[in-house]
């Protein structure tokens, strides 16, 4: 068993593109990745923090204190155009037509309104469907004041006192007190997507790995060779689940190691240091308890790409098999992140969606040992049934041949 390991072993490690898979994208590919995704959406959320949008206000002079403001404000310029913009339906077309980027409908003077005891509703056009768009809220806090101050010329008008009138219009204020810790607070946040880079991770470590210790010794012709060696099925297929284990663990391995000097280099930036601070309290056995729960994951989709492989008839057909496979991975990941999923009893059973709930709680700090007990025991039972069957799949001649 341990000789067709090593021989594996030594073939992997002479196979460029198992080595750069293995080793080179996650050191490289991924953190270069992050950073591009990072810097790219930096910058558009930049762009849009110093865009100066165009703005037209029909029937202005019905609040010329709103309407000054505006003018005023940094983030927007009026509109000089010779457009005719007099309804709603003009301004959502100049909207579309790109003319103006924000239009507002005042449909009578505020101030008037309020002294009839009604309410004056502002319409504002402009297209939402932008990813990253500050119009809106920007649009809505130039009135929240205009409102606030013709609050307080009423209240002022009814005889209430200028120190009053918070009490009056907020009789009762909530304070939050927050039992939950630093930690705990960003664990919950940061550490439901810490599966998403990790568990696809095994599976990648594995998958090609897999692909050719099975698919690829059938293509090469070498798989009859290695069949009349002295060596039971059970042997050569331990052998071969111990060399994509190694793989996928090391893939885990040196994933999270460059992540780790990458997240190192950018603290020195300070963009981190909130994080970092939290993390501060994550100690060395959170981290070896986390990389012992990949561990049975590792078993089982090990078990089951190596079987994958030893099913298909060519490298090709094995790859397509990988496609769907890496998609399924995903569906209990996406599950463990839902509103009330939480780790118990009954999460602690299902495959997968356990280990991504534990490793969430092992970052929040409010992991329960026992249930980490009982992933361990399921993932491990479903591992070894996976490599049972693995190995009665090796054995059977017209899957070996097909």
């Amino acid at each position: 068993m341990f000789e067709v390991m090593f021989k594996e072993l030594r073939e992997l490690l002479r196979d460029r593109k198992t080595l750069f898979f293995v080793i080179a994208l996650p050191i490289v590919i991924f953190p270069v990745l992050f950073a591009f995704v990072f810097f790219l959406t930096s910058k558009a959320a930049l762009e849009a923090e110093q865009k100066v949008h165009t703005y037209f206000v029909v029937n202005e002079d019905y609040a010329p204190a709103f309407s000054d403001t505006l003018f005023y404000h940094r983030s927007f310029k009026r509109y000089q155009g010779e457009a005719q913009l007099d309804s709603v339906s003009a301004l959502r077309d100049a909207v579309r037509q790109g003319i103006i980027d924000v239009g507002i409908y005042i449909p009578a003077a505020p101030d008037k309104q309020l002294a009839l005891g009604e309410q004056s509703r502002f319409q504002v056009v402009f297209n939402d469907a932008q990813s990253i768009n500050y119009i809106y809220s920007r649009i809505k806090k130039v009135i929240d004041t205009y409102s606030a101050k013709l609050t307080e010329q009423a209240l002022s008008e009814l005889g209430v006192d200028t120190d009053k009138q918070d009490a009056v219009l907020q009789p009762v204020l909530m304070e939050k007190v927050d039992t939950a810790d630093r930690r705990e607070n960003i664990g919950e946040k940061i550490g439901a997507f810490i599966p998403y880079m990790l568990i696809p991770l095994v599976l990648m470590g594995a998958s090609y790995p897999a692909i050719d210790l099975g698919a690829g010794e059938k293509e090469r012709g070498t798989l009859e060779t290695l069949l009349l060696t002295p060596l039971t099925r059970t042997q050569l297929v331990l052998g071969k689940f111990l060399t994509i284990l190694l793989s996928s663990i090391a893939c885990a391995l040196v994933t999270v190691s460059s992540m780790s000097i990458w997240i190192g280099l950018a603290s020195g930036f300070g963009a981190l240091d909130p994080i970092l601070s939290a993390f501060a309290s994550v100690t060395q056995w959170d981290f070896l308890l986390i990389f012992a729960l990949l561990l049975p994951v590792a078993m089982m989709l090990s078990s089951l790409v190596l079987a994958i492989s030893i099913y298909a008839r060519s490298f090709k057909e094995a790859q397509n098999y990988m496609g769907p496979l890496s998609m399924l991975v995903f569906v209990p990941i996406v599950v463990s992140v839902l509103p009330n999923m939480t780790l118990n009893a009954k999460t602690a059973w299902i495959p997968i969606t356990n280990v991504a709930l534990a490793i969430k709680e092992i970052v929040k700090g409010t992991v329960d040992y026992q249930a980490v007990g009982m992933i361990f025991l399921a993932s491990i039972l479903l591992a070894a049934a996976l490599l049972a069957c693995c190995v009665r799949w090796f054995s059977r001649e017209e899957v070996l041949f097909r």
